[in-house]
């Protein structure tokens, strides 16, 4: 294990200081403990594919289209290639790294092997953000299309007061808070039924955008894409940002990476294939939508993908309720999915001691980290029923792409530090590609509004504080730095 800190002598205050905040752990030490790990190794390449794919392909498209398409006006096609182009040069990074070190804890262990304790800390935290709020998103895009899907089949919707929060004038967003806690249900019988279901659903909601855009085609008209950047170039680096979000799902596959069978060879191919084919369905269904229906229209829109149906394509409810029947699917695995990388998140960060210890308590039957899957789900349920989707999804995107840049700058530094590492999968064109990848994550994060800053300031505040209360004295390396100093 690689420790940097020792106890202060008098003068030496704030070089301790220094060296306990800068403290890392080695790559041995990572790959090690992954080796050891409880949970079961169950996953093969499919199952990794399919479960970055679940986590994806969601939300971002199906509901989020119609808050980002009036930002960036028909551009929003080039808004989608900018943040898939963003997302793969990061995806090379996780890719490389995830090779090197298979475990759960994903951009947090890297950040911890390369960077030092404290920006571990602030990764770990920004993946909290990232995770818990993306899934108390998408938990509110599925009560939308549910909610829609109720309409067409039975000809009645729930109240505002039981489907939307507060802040959009309702009361307590009920179906949101419903799916986390079927979500809950299922993680907890174990990786293996989760995977499964996985995949089931994900083929499901693969066919409804496919069905989409067959059906969208019928009605298109290329004049909907005159102008194409009818709000300047801002408008489509504002839409990108907004959107970037719905690429957090390879993230998610880099989290299994103690339930992978073979994660040395498996994780670089499952982020890579899964980025590529989800960007190529984006592109696609965003072609298809705002070629079916002037990008004016969407404003408003909720369950996005349904009206488009609905409004331009016309021909009764059949197509927009098999649309629908798709888009709860679609959102469901989302949910399972990504509320799953939040728990191996907290797990890793609890082993590590930077949490408590009940986060990495593993149930001995299932190997589920149970009570880490009730706390999670729970606060999530919570954030699901009382905030709006849009605080929600700028919220995602600022974590995001901060983790990413750790990402990023973890693969230049390892390059340096440990040259002759094993690495399954090496970023080409190093370091071009990951400084790259910083830069284009740098450019959307400034792209957010002043208020997602702010809050995305007070949650890095309370997770400082936590730190220092807790994470700084607990942590496994500040342990084994006391047993170092103290006298034989």
């Amino acid at each position: 294990m690689e420790t940097v800190g020792t106890q202060p002598r008098p003068g030496q205050r704030a070089v301790g200081a220094a060296s306990r905040l800068t403290r890392r752990q080695s790559v041995d030490t990572l790959v090690g403990e992954a080796g050891a790990s409880p949970l079961t190794r169950t996953m093969g390449v499919t199952q990794l594919t399919l479960l970055s794919v679940g986590a994806t392909l969601g939300t971002g498209i199906f509901v989020v289209l119609g808050q980002a398409v009036p930002e960036a006006g028909p551009a929003i096609v080039v808004s989608f290639v900018l943040a898939g182009v963003t997302a793969l040069f990061s995806a090379l990074s996780y890719a490389e790294l995830a090779g090197m070190i298979p475990g759960s804890g994903s951009s947090y262990s890297y950040a911890y092997a390369t960077l030092g304790e404290l920006v571990a800390w602030v990764c770990g935290w920004c993946l909290i953000l990232e995770y818990g709020v993306s899934v108390a998103a998408v938990a509110v895009g599925w009560g939308q299309y549910v909610n829609e899907l109720l309409g067409l089949t039975f000809g009645v919707t729930l109240p505002d007061s039981l489907s939307a929060p507060p802040g959009a004038g309702g009361t307590l967003n009920v179906p949101a808070a419903l799916i986390v806690v079927l979500a809950m249900v299922v993680l907890l019988r174990g990786a293996k039924e989760s995977a499964v279901a996985n995949v089931v659903m994900v083929g499901v909601k693969i066919a409804a955008l496919v069905m989409f855009c067959a059906v969208a085609f019928t009605a298109f008209h290329a004049g909907n894409f005159q102008p194409l950047f009818p709000l300047g170039a801002a408008g489509m680096s504002a839409g990108a940002a907004s959107l970037f979000f719905s690429y957090i799902g390879f993230d998610a596959a880099s989290t299994a990476g103690e339930e992978a069978r073979n994660p040395q060879r498996d994780l670089p191919r499952a982020i890579i294939l899964s980025l590529v084919l989800v960007t190529a369905l984006y592109v696609l269904v965003a072609v298809a939508a705002l070629g079916a229906m002037p990008w004016k229209q969407f404003a408003g829109t909720e369950a996005t993908l349904s009206e488009v149906l609905v409004r331009a394509v016309g021909g009764g409810d059949l197509w927009p309720i098999l649309l629908s029947v798709g888009a709860v699917v679609a959102t469901t695995s989302v949910v399972l999915t990504v509320q799953y990388g939040q728990i191996r998140i907290l797990y890793v960060m609890s082993r590590d001691g930077l949490v408590p210890p009940l986060f990495a308590k593993v149930h001995p039957r299932t190997g589920v980290p149970r009570a880490n899957t009730v706390i999670v789900s729970s606060f999530i349920a919570v954030l699901a029923a009382l905030v709006p989707l849009g605080s929600l999804a700028d919220a995602t995107s600022i974590g995001t792409l901060f983790a990413f840049m750790l990402v990023n700058l973890a693969v230049v530094i390892l390059r340096r530090r440990s040259p002759e590492a094993p690495r399954s999968f090496r970023v080409p064109f190093s370091p071009v590609v990951p400084v790259l990848g910083i830069g284009f994550c740098g450019y959307l994060l400034f792209s957010l509004g002043a208020d997602t800053w702010i809050a995305f300031g007070a949650w890095m505040a309370v997770g400082l504080v936590l730190y220092g209360c807790y994470g700084i004295r607990h942590s496994k390396l500040a342990h084994a730095t006391t047993a170092q100093d103290s006298p034989a």
